[in-house]
């Protein structure tokens, strides 16, 4: 298999001249037919002028770097991370306030990225999305993103370049609301994460061996702890040069190559049936591992926001504080009516927030990774006593669990009602024999990303009917848009579409430009789960 794929060398080619200003980097882009509007264009320009900002502007830098990271209890890992740490630093504003994001790309070798503001609303050509939105931002090269975020909530920051989201480049980003009409003390943001970066291989690695798909795979190879201790070849677009082969300390096998990261046998009542397809050797939360733990210290009676947000690449997490029931109050940054539930399910790209009011004691945050059997684990401490063991899994894992179907929107986000004025019907196709998972039966061609759009009108009410013929679970999130559950349901811009069940949502078409809708499993979405929400001039 060769390791360059068409879609790497399209994004190394845009990446040579993308240095400086954004603008920069999307002169000489391919060009946007007339009938869709153009991500940079007058009508973009319009739409942000109506957002309503402070006059306040927040800057910070992103340095994109090779790390190595501590994540507790010994392990290290060789990785790429923003600042040296995983997660990246928290960005804290206020709606309304301007980002002045710039990103520095000192990635190895000839390494292209990008960053894209995980459920923003932002103007189209800030998204960060090559070869759509922008170029790439080739190694040694900066950009400064610059854009209002007049949305208060939980989101985070990511790459969108080949399978970079499933190293340490992400950092949560916090947009507070000036007006908080919750109540509460304090809070912690708390970041899940699959792992196995630098310590069973590299993400370019798994990915090469999931392209395989089942028929090239034999089974009970092992997860192996050689790898690679994450050596990278000199990446184009992210892609590892060496990703087409095993590693030497992989088993060989005849007929096929040996499973090193293909997982097999996880299953989940709540996600339908296949849990994941990538076994990771460690779950992170706030990048430290169970047997170290972060540790969130506060007082008994202390009502606090966690802010919980997955980062993770495969991998859905069931949630519960030991010893605790959690209020949910909003998913996707956006108000729901407040639920009280022992445990969450969190898919990937999703976040939500809920109020706690702490007891006196030890307790363990678990992230139960949903189906994989293994866990990631935080603390919260409010008094003396000895620390959770690491494999600890508290009662209210299997209590009262809730998924986002059985949430409403609150009333002042609520859409109203109205018949839509478009409808794309979405099939998520493929699966695991060829790896090819697809949308409409076809893999988004990034030679071409505006051959084959799902075309709106600003001002349309949209609907979109995801129809799931695959046997896997996908989280679909739509870039730009938040999107409302059927029947008043959470809005929300990941949502979690279960194997062989069709989720219908719903949207307003006031953000133009060309937007991303996309599994969030990195690895489906890379090798071609995509489609292209693009609005007709």
């Amino acid at each position: 298999m060769n390791s360059i794929d068409r879609r790497t060398l399209l994004l190394a080619g845009l990446g040579a001249a993308g240095a400086g200003t954004l603008a920069a980097c999307t002169s000489g882009s391919p060009a946007t037919p007339s009938a869709l509007i153009d991500p940079s264009g007058p009508a973009v320009a319009a739409a942000d002028k109506q957002r309503k900002h402070t006059g306040r502007t927040h800057q910070v830098t992103l340095t994109a770097a090779p790390a190595v990271l501590d994540l507790g209890g010994g392990v290290t890992a060789k990785s790429w991370a923003f600042g040296g740490r995983t997660p990246g630093r928290e960005i804290r504003l206020s709606a309304g306030d301007t980002l002045a994001a710039e990103l520095s790309n000192q990635l190895p070798g000839r390494t292209a990225t990008s960053l894209h503001w995980h459920g923003i609303a932002l103007r189209n050509d800030m998204d960060g999305v090559p070869p759509v939105t922008q170029r790439t931002v080739r190694a040694g090269a900066n950009l400064t993103y610059r854009f209002v975020a007049d949305t208060p909530g939980t989101y985070f920051v990511h790459p969108h370049v080949g399978v970079q989201l499933d190293r340490a480049l992400y950092a949560p980003l916090i947009v507070e609301d000036p007006r908080e009409p919750m109540a509460y003390d304090d809070e912690w943001v708390v970041v899940l994460d699959d792992w196995a970066d630098g310590v069973t291989g590299t993400p370019d690695e798994v990915l090469a061996e999931l392209r395989h798909g089942m028929g090239g795979m034999t089974m009970g190879g092992g997860s192996g702890s050689g790898g690679t201790g994450g050596h990278d070849m000199g990446d184009m677009g992210g892609m590892d040069m060496g990703a087409a082969s095993p590693s030497p300390s992989a088993p060989a096998a005849s007929g096929g190559m040996a499973s090193r990261f293909m997982l097999m046998g996880a299953e989940s009542k709540l996600l339908g049936g296949d849990a994941g397809d990538v076994k990771y050797p460690y779950h992170l939360v706030n990048g430290r591992v169970p047997a170290d733990p972060d540790v969130y210290r506060s007082r008994p009676g202390r009502r606090v926001r966690l802010r919980l947000v997955n980062a993770g690449g495969d991998t859905a997490y069931r949630v519960a504080l030991g010893g605790h029931r959690m209020t949910v109050t909003h998913t996707d940054g956006f108000p729901v009516e407040h639920q009280q539930v022992d445990a969450l399910l969190i898919g990937m790209g999703e976040r939500y927030d809920v109020l706690v009011t702490l007891a006196d004691g030890v307790f363990p945050l678990v992230a139960l990774a949903e189906g994989k059997n293994a866990t990631g684990m935080a603390v919260v401490r409010t008094g003396p006593g000895a620390a959770p063991e690491a494999t600890v899994r508290p009662q209210e894992l299997d209590g009262r669990i809730l998924t986002a179907s059985r949430l409403r929107a609150a009333d002042d986000v609520r859409l109203d009602s109205r018949e839509a004025d478009r409808v794309h019907r979405v099939e998520l196709t493929g699966g695991m024999a060829m790896y090819n998972w697809t949308v409409n039966g076809k893999a988004f061609d990034m030679d071409d990303p505006t051959a084959d759009p799902l075309t709106v009108e600003e001002g349309e009410r949209v609907r979109l009917d995801f129809v799931n013929t695959t046997q896997m679970w996908h989280p679909m999130h739509l870039h730009g848009h938040t999107y409302q559950l059927d029947g008043g349901g959470p809005r929300k811009d990941t949502a979690v579409v279960l194997p062989q069940q069709k989720l219908s949502v719903v949207f307003d078409a006031d953000n133009p430009g060309q937007w991303m809708l996309h599994c969030h499993n990195a690895y489906h979405a890379e090798v071609g789960m995509m489609a292209l929400v693009a609005y007709r001039s």
